[in-house]
């Protein structure tokens, strides 16, 4: 069962969020400030997170609890929002902002996508971690658009080389083209540097 940490200081906010979350079969924990949060949350599928919380606010909780956990989606609730704050919690961590009040299906859609979102990551992220160390440099530089002759010089190897790393890396990725590999290296949070 898709476990959610509630993180709202408002217990009637929270008490209606687990309610309606147990209507769509969602557990759900709930922490009434960051702190708590921060120390209590273990093993959460996705977290719900106000940005107004006694003590430390939600975003820079979230940008502490992104120091430990980099995929489980965060979606940002608020009551006040607009565009800065939107961006704000963007660059905290968060996957998605909600205004309230919010419907419930909607929330539960956009919690299920950012949920979808994260899980392709993560599988994105372990077929990566499959590559040797030379096929993770290859494959820095195959996205970062460069032909193979290029690539040998940056590495200070062989253009066969390249080619043979390359076979590999499509292989073991099981990208089906260069356009496939490059969203599997975007998914998986992998920095594109073109030059």
């Amino acid at each position: 069962m898709t476990t959610v940490c509630i993180v709202e200081d408002d217990a009637a906010v929270a008490a209606s969020l687990q309610a309606m979350l147990h209507s769509h079969d969602f557990e759900s924990q709930v922490y009434g400030t960051g702190e708590d949060f921060l120390t209590g949350c273990v093993g959460a599928d996705c977290v719900l997170i106000d940005v107004r919380l006694p003590g430390r606010d939600g975003l820079s909780t979230l940008e502490a609890w992104r120091q430990t956990n980099t995929i489980t989606p965060a979606i940002v609730m608020t009551g006040h929002g607009d565009v800065r704050m939107a961006v704000k919690a963007f660059h905290a961590g968060a996957q998605d902002f909600v205004e309230k009040p919010f419907d419930a299906d909607e929330l539960v859609a956009r919690m299920e996508v950012a949920i979808d979102q994260c899980a392709e990551a993560l599988r994105c992220r372990k077929v990566l971690d499959r590559l040797t160390p030379r096929e993770s440099d290859v494959l820095q530089q195959v996205i970062a658009g460069h032909p193979n002759k290029v690539i040998a010089y940056n590495l200070g190897i062989s253009q066969k080389t390249v080619e043979l790393h390359r076979a590999r890396v499509m292989e073991k990725t099981e990208a089906q083209s260069l356009s496939h590999l490059v969203r599997i290296a975007m998914k998986a949070d992998v920095a594109i540097e073109a030059e």
